[in-house]
């Protein structure tokens, strides 16, 4: 498993260190990617009473891997032109730079979390190429 996470770019070994001992090795632990991004902390939780219904930040998650996943999230900005588009993106949207860093974390865990349960290291070329198809329309 640490050879799929240090595949990301800019994974430093304590960051791919806290982020494996967080996930742990048992796959069917986070059957789903959205678990695996409430746990992390990089989804936000939603309150709702009658009609009134407001979204705030998400205090109840594992913090160690929160801070492991916004790590490897503002490391790869600066190496990964996918991650900073992302980035950029949420900063032009008025997002401030830690909300900017949890948008990018989400979007790294869902591509983590795949890499992970298919037990692949990760490759930019596949993973751009499955966003040329997506948006395409052909996925």
């Amino acid at each position: 498993d640490g050879q799929i996470i240090m595949s990301f770019p800019r994974a430093g070994r304590v960051c791919a260190a806290q982020i494996l001992a967080e996930l742990g090795d048992v796959r069917e632990r986070f059957p789903a990617f959205d678990q695996l991004a409430s746990e992390a902390g990089a989804v936000p939780v939603t309150y709702q009473s009658g009609k009134t219904r407001s979204v705030a930040f998400r205090w109840a998650c594992n913090h160690r891997l929160r801070q492991a996943i916004t790590c490897l999230a503002d490391n790869s900005r600066h190496a990964n032109e996918w991650a900073h588009g992302i980035y950029s993106a949420a900063r032009a949207r008025g997002c401030d730079h830690p909300h900017a860093i949890r948008i990018l974390a989400r979007a790294w865990l869902r591509v983590i979390w795949r890499a992970w349960t298919d037990r692949t290291p990760y490759d930019p070329a596949r993973h751009l190429g499955a966003l040329k198809l997506a948006s395409s329309g052909g996925g």
